[in-house]
């Protein structure tokens, strides 16, 4: 059995006392395979030596992260269309925007966005999708490059029931993670009228643990917690959601 966690930042700061050892706690429960996304040039270095000590395991994107979408944007974008351009990676991510710190950006968030989206196009990539109070401007966007070739994954999905179809109109998977966990989280009441091959899991960590551990770090172990949680929502066995979601990132991904 394998489990695929689709989004988790291995790199952060957070796990420099024990990275290896958080990772090793995850493959132990079957968590095997991590799709990193990037966030801007200055964590490159530590994307590629996290994928040098796991190669086998660790799954690199590239991308600028809306919120890192400042005066020097331009500049990130070169750097990310030098990366995308030099070697293989395995989505255009985590891109979107995000309108919950700052307003003020969005001008430059959009046309970061479908900058990136268009390098994706280009190599035939997906798309993570990072949307914090966002969803009209980010169906906006897609509404207006939506094409067949566009598809990908609608990281950490916080919205509504009509949200979820309409990102799955434009050939996006819904990642869930944690908040599916949380009382508040909403999203496990309709959970279930979603197909199962429509989502993806993740954990963000070291954001958004789940429960128990909620306010706490997160890591990629913590992705059994989700499991459980759909295990109860689909009402079939934690192989089978294990089983279907780590294809279904197969399917995003091509590995």
């Amino acid at each position: 059995m394998i489990i695929t966690d689709t989004h988790t930042h291995l790199y952060s700061e957070a796990f420099d006392d024990d990275r290896h050892e958080m990772i090793q706690r995850a493959i132990d429960e079957n968590i095997t395979r991590f799709f990193i996304p990037a966030i801007d040039s200055t964590y490159t270095e530590a994307m590629l030596q996290l994928e040098k000590d796991f190669p086998n395991n660790v799954f690199l994107m590239m991308g600028l992260h809306p919120t890192h979408v400042k005066e020097n944007f331009k500049e990130e974008l070169k750097h990310v269309e030098a990366m995308l351009a030099s070697r293989k990676f395995y989505a255009v991510g985590e891109i979107g925007i995000d309108l919950y710190w700052d307003k003020s950006t969005l001008q430059i968030q959009i046309e970061a966005f479908k900058h990136q989206i268009a390098l994706a196009k280009h190599y035939k990539l997906p798309i993570v999708i990072h949307c914090r109070e966002a969803f009209d401007e980010i169906f906006e966007v897609l509404e207006d490059v939506k094409h067949d070739n566009l598809f990908g994954i609608f990281h950490c999905f916080t919205g509504t029931l009509e949200q979820a179809h309409q990102a799955l109109s434009y050939n996006m998977k819904l990642g869930i993670g944690g908040v599916a966990t949380f009382k508040n989280g909403k999203i496990d009441k309709f959970l279930n009228e979603i197909d199962l091959k429509h989502i993806v899991l993740e954990t963000d960590a070291p954001y958004l643990a789940p429960t128990p551990y909620r306010g706490k770090r997160n890591e990629s172990a913590y992705l059994t917690n989700v499991v459980d949680k759909l295990v109860d929502i689909y009402g079939i066995s934690y192989q089978e959601i294990a089983e279907i979601t780590t294809q279904n990132s197969k399917d995003v991904f091509g590995i």
